[in-house]
């Protein structure tokens, strides 16, 4: 189960709204969200909780570019929402020119012709194709861990958390009430 909530800072404080991820597939959605969100380019905070596994935070001020963090980066490796804020910050959207090279038939074979040489090879078990390495992604926090400190959470802080982390950022933030409202 996930949460995610928008905390827009405007003239007046902080703004709370409860969103919909249904539409969100890349991170430019969710960045398009968060600035759809914002009062005069101020700053946006997109979190996203899933059940005290992981929180996700991601920062808009502007046209600048996304601040973001992540609690716990393999845990939210292994949740579509996750996977868009960790492929960011591991360079997983970067085109590896590896995978232009695997897409090459250089073995000699003709188009449509069976390459005898992967036979008993190691393959994946469904298809055809060589298995692919698996994907490391680190334990722990990943991103920017400074991405609450000029608003009064610190980095010791930000990585102690926990439980709850979503309430007690608000709490920092002093947008708790905001943030209860949509809760």
């Amino acid at each position: 189960m996930y949460f995610a909530a928008l905390l827009a800072r405007t003239e007046d404080g902080w703004e709370a709204s409860d969103t919909e991820l249904d539409d969100v597939e890349t991170l430019s959605d969710l960045t398009d969200l968060a600035r759809e969100a914002s009062v005069d380019e101020d700053t946006v905070l997109v979190f996203i909780e899933q059940e005290d596994a992981w929180f996700g935070i991601l920062r808009v001020e502007g046209e600048e570019d996304p601040r973001i963090y992540v609690s716990d980066a393999a845990a939210a490796a292994r949740s579509s929402y996750g996977e868009i804020l960790i492929d960011e910050l591991l360079g997983g959207d970067e085109d590896d020119p590896a995978d232009d090279l695997d897409a090459l038939d250089l073995d000699g074979t003709e188009a449509g012709e069976p390459d005898d040489e992967y036979e008993g090879t190691d393959t994946d078990t469904d298809t055809d194709t060589p298995a692919k390495a698996a994907e490391t992604v680190p334990t722990g926090a990943v991103g920017d861990r400074e991405i609450l400190s000029d608003l009064g959470l610190s980095e010791a802080d930000l990585l102690a958390l926990e439980s709850d982390a979503m309430a007690e950022i608000a709490e920092a933030l002093g947008a708790a009430e905001v943030l209860e409202t949509v809760r």
